[in-house]
């Protein structure tokens, strides 16, 4: 039996930019609770979460990673997310596993883009809030002024419920002690009244008592509805922190263990059934005695012990031996072995509850968002999609030793079923294999995996950049394919109309024949041929989009018509129609986020305007940084991050999303259509 139940259970995953203190802040509450004997740290490569050597050797979080803690009776699960803009997709993926996303920002640093990033990721999630102020104890921060941009930016309803005290040496608590003296701004009354009066607001009777009676509340009394403002996002409490000397370690532990919801308190987890027209909500619930219902958030491919599918428990409890089943499959695994995880250390137990994070090894057929489950009623269920941001930064490899070519598509296999934002593609009209993620760093990381792990070694060069097709106008197009070559021949005839879609609508055919003039038989050849087309292109060889086809009309011979025949005639009849319907490439249009000294901002600017970009605005940050924020064609960014680095002494980053799709410039367009030749055999 488990030493603990669901609502004991505390889900935390640690959020914010690089740098922030993160993995150092796990390292020390680690340690302030008996796990480890002493704190490792990030210059030694000593701790629990940064444990792959690469994090070692570049002194940065990669991936996340999990551990757990007790503290006062509570068992907390406690995720280390990286802050690289480069693995967003990876910290994003994590929300689904806990009920609690604490921000952690650097005192010195301040609000920087990835805090942002994550803040919005986890209001999408519905998720509680913490923020954790750490590095109070460094030179030359100015917290007070810290607090009032972390409520200009994240709102009001940010509020401090400890302070900083004695220059921050210490932190004194102003939610469970009323009163309180040396704080370093404000003062431990002010602070108790504003964070007591946001809370009592989302419950009328208990602010009936508090405004009428004037009576203390105890803390027993203001439990239930501080966990109702958390729900509700009316409260995301401010604590403050130092990883490095352990100042507002005991109160943050605090926080943590009686304010921090449990599973049944936070917003229940977005569970569907069905798919399309058909889903609905359904209902899931932290209780033991219910089916099992589960879900994987992560998978890791592991040299020596296989794949392991890490999950968070919603409903019921898993034991050794347990029979599950993964979403739809018919046929149940058998768990072996049920493990908790510790930084790269499995520990093996016997049962999880809800809310528990466990992990199963060796079970080849789960999968990242994947739903777990004992019984065919929960058969269908799957978990809300979680927003990942669309990788876009690409390389094109190849093996350099033949007959690896198999090894490299395995190993891309598994990488790829690991990263929700690492994709494998293949484009068969350049014959290349493209990768594609949120930055440089992102698949340098990969191709370091690719060869120290799985022993592939690859060349890398710039890919074809993913350009769209459609139209603009509307027109009609023609073919009547005959064909006599003794015997039986071929004779299909075909008339239809193609017009825009709405952009993002994607592809619709339609049937509009009527009298028989076209068998119904042959009208899915005719789409087979038009979707050939759709694949192909019709202008410079890139895949068309947004558009709608209609046939209307056509003929045939009662002897001489094939599909093959019907599949040619819409084929070419949809080219005629395209080159007559105001035909465009389109291009991808990405935001960029350019980090770097201000001092580089002129030139900077003039090179986006080069490369066909433009600056939405910027926004001056601390330490004498600025955040640029623009749109550039990616077709422009080849080559950019060593011109950045050029440009800005090396220490500029920057990192972009997919905006939208626009027109290439005219010019443009008649170079790639004389440039592309198109087979119409």
């Amino acid at each position: 039996m488990s030493d603990y139940n669901a609502e004991d259970v505390r889900n935390i995953a640690l959020v914010g930019h690089a740098g922030a203190g993160k993995t150092t802040l796990v390292e020390v509450l680690l340690a302030a609770t008996g796990v480890i004997t002493a704190p490792g740290t990030i210059a030694r490569g000593s701790t629990v979460c940064d444990f792959d050597p690469l994090e070692k050797e570049l002194q940065h979080s990669l991936d996340t990673a999990i551990t757990s803690f007790s503290t006062a009776g509570k068992h907390i699960n406690m995720i280390d997310t990286p802050g690289g803009a480069d693995f967003l997709g990876r910290s994003i993926a994590v929300l689904s596993a806990v009920e609690t996303a604490a921000l952690v920002i650097n005192a010195q640093s301040g609000i920087e883009p990835m805090s942002l990033r994550m803040m919005k990721a986890a209001d999408k999630r519905n998720l509680c809030r913490l923020i954790i102020v750490n590095q109070i104890d460094a030179p030359d921060v100015d917290l007070a002024a810290l607090t009032d941009q972390i409520r200009e930016t994240f709102g009001a309803e940010c509020l401090p419920i400890n302070l900083p005290a004695d220059g921050g040496k210490r932190v004194v608590d102003c939610f469970f002690q009323p009163t309180g003296a040396g704080a370093d701004f404000t003062s431990v009354e002010d602070a108790h009244s504003h964070i007591i009066d946001q809370v009592v607001e989302v419950d009328e009777a208990l602010m009936e008592i508090y405004l009428e009676q004037g009576q203390d509340l105890a803390p027993e009394q203001l439990h239930d509805p501080f966990e109702k403002a958390l729900r509700e996002t009316h409260l995301i409490p401010i604590c403050f922190v130092s990883a490095q000397t352990g100042a507002g370690i005991p109160e943050l532990l605090e926080i943590l263990a009686r304010l921090m919801p449990n599973p049944s308190e936070g917003n229940p987890p977005p569970f569907l059934k069905g798919e399309g027209a058909a889903v609905e909500p359904v209902t899931v619930t932290p209780d033991p005695k219910q089916h099992v219902v589960a879900h994987v958030f992560k998978v890791i491919n592991d040299p020596f012990r296989g794949k392991l599918g890490i999950f968070r428990i919603h409903q019921g409890r898993i034991v050794t031996g347990a029979q599950l089943l993964i979403g739809d499959a018919r046929k149940p695994f058998k768990v072996n072995h049920l493990y908790r995880l510790h930084g790269n250390e499995l520990i093996e137990v016997a049962e999880g509850v809800p809310g528990d994070i466990l992990a199963v090894a060796r079970v080849d057929d789960i999968h990242f968002d994947a739903v777990l489950h004992d019984s065919h009623d929960e058969d269908h269920f799957h978990l809300s999609s979680l927003e990942c941001p669309m990788p876009l930064f690409g390389l094109a490899i190849n093996t350099t030793k033949r007959g690896d070519e198999q090894k490299l598509t395995d190993a891309l296999h598994k990488l790829e079923s690991e990263d929700p934002c690492f994709h494998v593609e293949h484009n068969a009209a350049a014959n290349e294999t493209i990768i594609r993620g949120l930055g440089e760093l992102h698949l340098r990381v990969l191709l370091r995996r690719l060869s120290e792990q799985f022993h592939v070694e690859v060349e890398t060069h710039p890919p074809s950049v993913p350009y769209r097709e459609t139209i603009v106008g509307k027109a009609e197009g023609h073919h009547r394919h005959k064909k006599q070559t003794g015997g039986a021949g071929q004779f299909g005839e075909v008339f239809l109309r193609v017009e825009p879609n709405a952009r993002g609508a994607g592809f619709e055919f339609i049937d509009a024949v009527v009298g028989g003039v076209i068998p119904g038989n042959f009208i899915p050849s005719i789409e087979k041929g038009v979707r050939q087309v759709l694949d192909e292109g019709a202008v410079a060889g890139y895949p068309l989009q947004d558009v709608k086809v209609t046939v209307y009309d056509g003929k045939f011979h009662p002897v001489d018509s094939k599909d093959i025949a019907f599949a040619t005639a819409g084929r070419k009849a949809f080219v005629e129609a395209v080159l007559k319907a105001q035909p465009v490439i389109l291009e991808p249009i990405v935001k960029i986020r350019i980090t770097a000294q201000d001092t580089a901002m002129g030139d900077l600017a003039g090179d986006l305007s080069g490369r066909r970009g433009r600056i939405n605005g910027s926004e001056t940050q601390s330490r004498g940084r600025i955040l640029i924020e623009g749109e550039v064609p990616l077709a422009e960014l080849s080559g950019y991050d060593a011109r950045l680095k050029a440009l800005t002494g090396g220490e500029g980053t920057y990192s972009i999303e997919l905006s939208h799709y626009d027109p290439v410039p005219a010019n443009i367009q008649k170079q790639m259509a004389d440039a592309y030749q198109r087979d119409d055999d």
